[in-house]
């Protein structure tokens, strides 16, 4: 189980590079890519009273594309090619999973508290599995599936806030259920990227890929400028997207390519769960938040259910190979 952020294949190299380099460095390489990457949902809380969502996902995933860019001025001429020949599915995948993603995340921020987020997001995998079985065929056990409903009973547990009457009254945060929805944009563009198997450099698909973002989130800021939504930039704006941009954006990006390239995809994905417990503490750092028992009671469920479907895995069939 992973989150292939990046081209899916190929994971071999990564596993030989762990083996043959320093492990701890690379792992650290992954842990400050997804502390980088909690940052981003600070600082998206931060000023979302200032800046429309719609925006800082435009303004991000620009950004991070033109710093990436020359990177991989090598690699145009296949980059072009892949355009040519499947310009539409890149469009669509990597503007579901770096766009559309990202824009709902940030729009539930503006109403859900940064640590409600961090819990949510790691429902990822689990969505991930899910989908990966029934558009790719992947094995499923019966583990997996109570599993599966552990962290569904969790995340309900998060979006009611510990009360089963606010179920009733249907008294939620609509910015939790943005989030989810932007949870569920990413595990498919997961699966979807998985099974697309695109023959190109990794850093190199993922310009593409955010490129694709780009040209998806645009009519969504153009919209937010229709309605006079329109961004506030000042100091604490100017620091946000500076931050998502660029070291939660582009250096993030390049980060998690280069511990995908030392580790392999199932090991750096792994480390997505960490990413929660730094969205949790930065939160209380520079936001305030606290930790309610709910969180602690949903984040148990989710926690649970992962690791049933982590260690008892399903068996696998004569004639197949694990992943």
């Amino acid at each position: 189980m992973a989150i292939h952020v990046l081209a899916v294949h190929r994971d071999t190299v990564g596993t030989e590079r762990a083996a043959g380099g320093s492990l701890a460095g690379a792992y650290s390489v992954g842990i400050f890519c997804w502390l980088l990457s909690a940052g981003v949902y600070i600082a998206a809380k931060w000023v979302s009273s200032e800046m429309p969502p719609w925006a800082l996902c435009f303004w991000r995933v620009l950004i991070a594309w033109a710093i990436l860019l020359p990177i991989v001025h090598r690699h145009f001429g296949a980059m072009v090619a892949l355009m040519r020949a499947r310009g539409l599915e890149l469009l669509a995948i990597g503007g579901m999973g770096l766009g559309i993603c990202q824009g709902l995340i940030f729009v539930g921020l503006e109403h859900a508290d940064a640590t409600t987020a961090g819990i949510i997001i790691a429902l990822i995998p689990i969505l991930t599995m899910i989908l990966a079985r029934f558009i790719l065929a992947e094995p499923m056990g019966r583990w997996q599936v109570i599993g599966s409903i552990l962290a569904f009973l969790g995340i309900v547990v998060i979006i009611v806030k510990g009360s089963p009457a606010a179920l009733l009254r249907l008294d939620l945060n609509p910015g939790e259920l943005w989030i989810v929805a932007g949870a569920f944009c990413f595990s498919l563009y997961t699966v979807l990227l998985r099974r697309a198997k695109f023959d190109l450099n990794r850093l190199a698909l993922l310009v593409l890929l955010l490129g694709a973002a780009v040209l998806t989130a645009l009519p969504f800021y153009l919209f937010e400028l229709v309605l006079d939504e329109r961004s506030t930039l000042n100091t604490s704006g100017l620091i946000a997207l500076g931050y998502v941009a660029i070291p939660g954006g582009a250096v993030m990006y390049y980060l998690f390519n280069r511990s995908i390239e030392a580790l392999g995809a199932a090991r750096a994905g792994v480390l997505l769960y960490i990413q929660t417990i730094f969205i949790a503490v930065l939160a209380y750092l520079f936001l305030g938040e606290q930790l309610q028992r709910y969180h602690l009671e949903g984040a148990a469920l989710i926690v649970a259910g992962l690791l049933l479907i982590i260690l008892l895995k399903p068996a696998t069939r004569a004639g197949e190979t694990k992943a």
